[in-house]
């Protein structure tokens, strides 16, 4: 049996959901540093759309931790405390790339989570992370076309 095939056989449960949705709001606790961080030292007449439109997405990161934080705490889990590590550079290209592959990652794991929640039944969180993800990919847009590159496929994390 492959590995793909042995993870199809194990069931998801609700402390499988918590803990992916702790690793979620770490990666949104990231967010909003790197956006904050990021929109206040991007340099440069080229920048300066998109360095106002990420203090907007740092607001936005905070409603999602919010919102993902009530969902470990329905589930009875605790909510964590601790962000992932935040990349910074001297070149903005390096942190608007940093940013570009912190949003893929996130949708790349949200859409796992939306998949696990319906699996629990979970359906108002999966409605819920549905509605972050739609914030998520216009991040990835928004990103990709300050880098003037089409948006990348994110994938779905295994």
């Amino acid at each position: 049996m492959s590995k793909s095939d042995h993870k199809s056989d194990q069931k998801t449960t609700r402390k499988d959901l918590i803990e992916g949705l702790n690793e979620d709001l770490s990666r949104e606790y990231q967010a909003i540093i790197a956006y904050v961080n990021y929109s206040q030292v991007l340099k440069g007449a080229q920048y300066m759309n998109i360095a106002d439109e990420l203090a907007v997405h740092a607001g936005e990161e905070l409603a999602h931790a919010l919102k993902v934080a009530n969902h470990i705490d329905y589930l009875g889990g605790m909510p964590s405390v601790t962000p992932k590590p935040v990349k910074t550079s001297d070149n903005a290209q390096d942190m608007l790339k940093f940013d570009l592959e912190n949003e893929k990652e996130t949708i790349r794991q949200y859409r796992r989570r939306v998949r696990q929640a319906d699996e629990l039944n979970e359906f108002a969180i999966a409605e819920s992370l549905r509605d972050i993800l739609i914030d998520e990919q216009d991040h990835l847009i928004a990103l990709a076309t300050a880098l003037g590159i089409d948006p990348p496929d994110a994938g779905i994390a295994d």
